[in-house]
């Protein structure tokens, strides 16, 4: 099917007569250009995205040789089905590792928040931790 350009002008909404001349300000605008002497103008912009800090690199954590006889926290950082993974893997360390002692631990806060007693918990009484944050 082939349409003119006045019948899809019309389906949009549009008049055609909008179309066929500049706007009023747009000819004042190009008659004032045209009579004033040519200047160039120079325009200065920042970058809108700004600096970013930089960028603080962190170490791993220390890899441990063995799990047997070390106590691992499970933590669940409460992302849809994480603690429910996690309490199958603490399971899991039961039937296959029965030396490792799991502890399970559901975090304050959401995903990004800090859980100071958790963590001094953690570095005070366990070996290593499994967080669930999801994806």
């Amino acid at each position: 099917m082939k349409m003119n350009r006045r019948d899809l002008l019309s389906l949009l909404g549009v008049s055609p007569a909008l179309l066929a001349t500049p706007p009023a300000h747009a000819q004042q605008t190009k008659t004032a250009h045209a009579a004033a002497p040519s200047t160039e103008q120079k325009f200065e912009a920042l970058n809108p995205k700004g600096t970013p800090p930089p960028v603080r690199l962190v170490p791993m954590a220390p890899r441990l040789d063995t799990l047997s006889g070390k106590t691992i926290y499970l933590v669940d950082t409460g992302f849809m089905g994480g603690g429910t993974f996690l309490q199958q893997m603490q399971i899991w360390f039961g039937k296959n590792m029965p030396d490792v002692t799991t502890v399970f631990r559901k975090k304050a806060g959401a995903y990004p928040e800090e859980d100071p007693a958790l963590w001094k918990e953690i570095k005070e009484k366990g070996n290593a931790a499994i967080m669930a944050i999801g994806h």
